[in-house]
């Protein structure tokens, strides 16, 4: 038995050396790599802190496979995140790895860059502000303003704690007025100036009365 395991030894580790070369060709063969730029989601954002800023919107990444899967693939297939479950208030610097990023089956990362990238973190502030209505143009001639009014006069904003604070007025988008002669009463959005700003209303209720002149 043991001379026959040993037999031609030098053949038998020939054949199993070029079956392993062949897998290796097979197995490589019609694969592809590109480049794509993928866009960086950031999620499990602790309540009480608001995302400030961060370094980079996307990330490119070389990725690799077959050359059918290559040339079909899209960056909405591919999905990279950064889990900021953990994250502390201030500046932090997180490391995109393979794992914080979902791939087609039978594709694979080569290189991701940037490999890291820096997130600034701040607290959440409410705060209750009057509201302003904007009232552009001018009634039909023999008309005027007589008053304006809002409901409701006043909500509760939420956001960026340094951004909040500077704020004391939330304004209206524009109602047009522009030759009317009676009064106008119409629901108009609110103009909240940043995205880091927030507000459960979004919609208010603005009546301009109008009289004529002389009466």
């Amino acid at each position: 038995m043991r001379r026959l395991l040993f037999e031609n030894i030098g053949l038998k580790i020939a054949a199993v050396s070029l079956s392993i070369v062949l897998w290796f060709f097979v197995t490589s063969r019609g694969q592809s790599e590109i480049s794509i730029d993928v866009s960086l989601e950031f999620k499990n954002i602790p309540q009480g802190l608001e995302l400030v800023n961060y370094s980079a919107k996307e990330i490119s990444l070389s990725v690799k496979g077959q050359e059918r899967l290559i040339r079909s693939i899209k960056p909405s297939d591919i999905q990279a995140y950064i889990d900021l479950g953990k994250t502390k208030k201030g500046e932090s610097v997180y490391y995109i790895t393979r794992d914080d990023i979902k791939l087609p089956r039978a594709i694979d990362v080569i290189n991701i860059s940037p490999s890291s990238v820096k997130v600034i973190t701040e607290e959440t502030a409410t705060k209750t502000v009057r509201v302003r209505p904007v009232v552009v143009g001018e009634p039909e001639r023999g008309y005027f303003v007589k008053s304006v009014e809002v409901a409701p006069q006043t909500l509760v904003i939420e956001g960026i704690r340094s951004e909040v604070g500077k704020i004391n007025i939330i304004r209206t988008e524009p109602l047009d007025i522009t030759g009317s002669n009676e009064s106008v009463t119409q629901d108009v959005k609110l103009d909240l100036i940043s995205s880091n700003i927030r507000s459960k209303t979004a919609v208010v209720k603005v009546k301009v009365v109008i009289g004529a002149k002389g009466r």
